[in-house]
């Protein structure tokens, strides 16, 4: 079997060109322990990517690295076990994860979890939502389309540069129309910091707490986004009412269910 750090990170001279070999090491400890390597190692053989090289970006939940494959790229996410993730799972999400895992068995809820994200990512797409692609997952364990290209991962859209708002604006109108309408979800927790931005058009990414659009709480939630991003729009100089956008969207329809109950 091959040693943990030519598992995770074959490419050491390019991601020690870009972290400390001290900054590696810590990854290593938050990130890859036995079980995480062993699945690690499951996915290479299941022909999901080929070596995992460096961070793309990482938090308290977890990170997601780029990884080698022959066609590319993809990201691996790997979420992190324990309490801290947990604790900033939504309440309406860990009620439907207690269905397939105890509350006190915090493995068995990431890993459900993680099963839900690459579930919706796949809803998504077929709904024809820009999102990325799900290729499979194990455990903790992600792995889908890498939005990026050989230079780098697209910008989270607060951080991109773009001339034209207004565009920005009509395709952001058009894939949350898309979630909200053909696929039945609410993001949840739509932003410009889990927005990417890519050749003029948005990713929508971070799906895993997308709630159906008649769940009591789905109106609340959409408006809450909606109002977040037309502020971030006025900003640029583009002045959006929140209410206009609700309506672009279909907002009109979230909740239904739960009101006529």
């Amino acid at each position: 079997m091959p040693r943990p750090m030519d598992v995770v990170f074959p490419g050491r001279e390019r991601f020690e060109d870009r972290r400390k070999e001290g900054d590696q090491r810590k990854l290593l400890d938050e990130f890859f322990d036995h079980a995480t390597l062993l699945t690690v190692s499951r996915l290479q053989h299941r022909g999901l990517f080929r070596a995992i090289e460096f961070p793309i970006s990482t938090g308290k939940e977890g990170g997601v690295f780029r990884a080698t494959h022959s066609d590319g790229f993809r990201a691996v996410k790997i979420y992190r076990i324990s309490n801290t993730t947990y604790r900033n799972l939504p309440p309406y999400a860990v009620e439907q994860l207690r269905r397939e895992a105890s509350l006190r068995n915090y493995g068995g809820l990431i890993f459900a979890w993680t099963r839900r994200e690459h579930t919706i990512l796949g809803r998504l797409r077929e709904a024809g939502v820009r999102a990325p692609i799900p290729y499979g997952h194990a455990r903790n364990i992600l792995v889908m389309e890498y939005i990026g290209s050989a230079e780098g991962a697209a910008p989270r859209l607060k951080d991109a540069r773009f001339e034209d708002p207004e565009a920005v604006y009509r395709d952001l109108v058009d894939q949350v129309g898309r979630m909200v309408r053909d696929a039945k979800l609410v993001h949840g927790d739509l932003s410009p910091y889990n927005t990417l931005y890519l050749d003029g058009h948005v990713v929508l990414i971070d799906v895993a707490q997308a709630i159906a659009a008649d769940h009591p709480e789905a109106r609340r939630l959409l408006v809450r986004d909606i109002t977040n991003f037309a502020k971030f729009f006025t900003r640029l100089g583009l002045p959006v009412e929140p209410e206009a956008f609700l309506t672009a969207v279909g907002g009109d329809r979230v909740g239904r269910r739960a009101e006529r109950a």
